[in-house]
């Protein structure tokens, strides 16, 4: 009977010393990463970006990312401040997909289409930390189940953000399906405001975008499945001007996939700069992803942000690198797919200087 008693007593105690830690791993906090002047904060909530805090042209720091300053501002938020999004970033068109014959229907949370993974994709579930240095870098690890959101099959995903050197940011995706094929398509999402995050509006930041090409969309902003031409159209960036030079011009927004233009062999995609030249920042991005959607937040409004900060249209910009929206209902886009025994890797490097 005492042997018994003590089975029992040791399964409770395991049962509850695996709760606590199921606790620990689950519980939602802030972490930093710092050197030099480049600060940044992050929350295992949507594995987010809370703050990056760099240096103007005179050495005055200020924090260049859109956010919140609490949990429960996270929780609800709607506009994916600096989340990590998923398990497929952008739109699903009709909030379905078919896949080695089979169709799956997913939750239609954006005018009856899927955005970013659905009512609650990766941005809106709490990460693992797995290994934070705070000189050096993070790692998020989540494991999202077979029928999350409708997607199919197991996914192990992790994203990494890494300091390298003084002034640079990495961001590594890493997704790999454990027992069947699944569309990925993770998104970084902050909002960069050089200026500084409540400094107003992005209308006169200069942006230089390395894409010849858009995926032109229906009112919906579902691709149509075409290619087009940037040239001679308010979605020319190939050299640097204004965001607002012409925003009037535009018969929708600015909330657009670019092609991105082919890089050397084994070399990262040059995607975007963007410069404000009031405080100098610079802000330079590179990735392996075929397209970046381009977004000057014009849905964005009065949002209580960080410090009492009330956010309006144009407050940020956000230039997410990715694979084409809609990729699973247009066999001419690059495919998402990923499949057992496969591994989808995604890579950012951004750069911040000031002159």
């Amino acid at each position: 009977m005492m042997f018994k008693v003590y089975l029992v007593s040791s399964f409770l105690l395991g049962l509850l010393l695996l709760a606590q830690a199921h606790e620990k791993d689950n519980k939602i906090q802030f972490y930093q990463l710092k050197r030099g002047n480049l600060h940044l904060n992050f929350t295992n909530y949507g594995a987010t970006i809370v703050s990056v805090i760099v240096p103007d042209k005179h050495g005055n720091l200020a924090d260049i990312a859109l956010g919140y300053d609490s949990i429960d501002s996270y929780k609800n938020d709607t506009v994916y401040f600096g989340a990590l999004v998923g398990r497929v970033a952008n739109r699903i068109g009709k909030a379905q997909f078919t896949l080695d014959g089979k169709t799956y229907k997913l939750p239609a949370n954006d005018h009856g289409n899927t955005l970013h993974g659905g009512t609650t994709g990766f941005g809106d579930v709490v990460w693992t930390v797995k290994s934070h240095k705070k000189d050096s870098h993070i790692t998020f690890t989540y494991d999202s189940y077979d029928n999350e959101q409708g997607f199919p099959g197991k996914l192990e995903v992790s994203v990494t953000y890494l300091l390298i050197g003084a002034n640079k940011l990495g961001v590594r995706m890493i997704a790999t399906p454990v027992d069947k094929a699944t569309p990925v398509n993770l998104a970084q999402h902050t909002y960069w405001n050089l200026r500084g995050h409540d400094s107003g509006d992005i209308l006169s930041h200069k942006v230089q975008i390395f894409g010849s090409q858009i995926t032109p969309v229906d009112d919906l902003l579902i691709p149509t499945g075409e290619l087009k031409s940037v040239k001679g159209t308010p979605f020319d960036f190939l050299e640097p001007k204004e965001v607002g030079s012409q925003i009037n011009d535009l018969p929708g927004l600015y909330d657009i996939n670019y092609v991105l233009d082919p890089s050397s062999p084994h070399h990262l995609r040059k995607v975007a700069v963007v410069k404000d030249d009031v405080s100098g920042r610079k802000l330079e991005l590179w990735s392996n992803q075929p397209g970046v959607q381009y977004y000057t937040s014009g849905m964005l409004k009065d949002t209580l942000g960080k410090g009492g900060v009330t956010y309006h249209r144009y407050a940020g910009i956000a230039l997410e690198t990715q694979g084409f929206p809609d990729s699973v209902n247009h066999p001419n886009f690059p495919s998402q797919i990923v499949r057992p025994g496969e591994t989808y890797k995604h890579f950012m490097l951004y750069r911040f200087t000031a002159s």
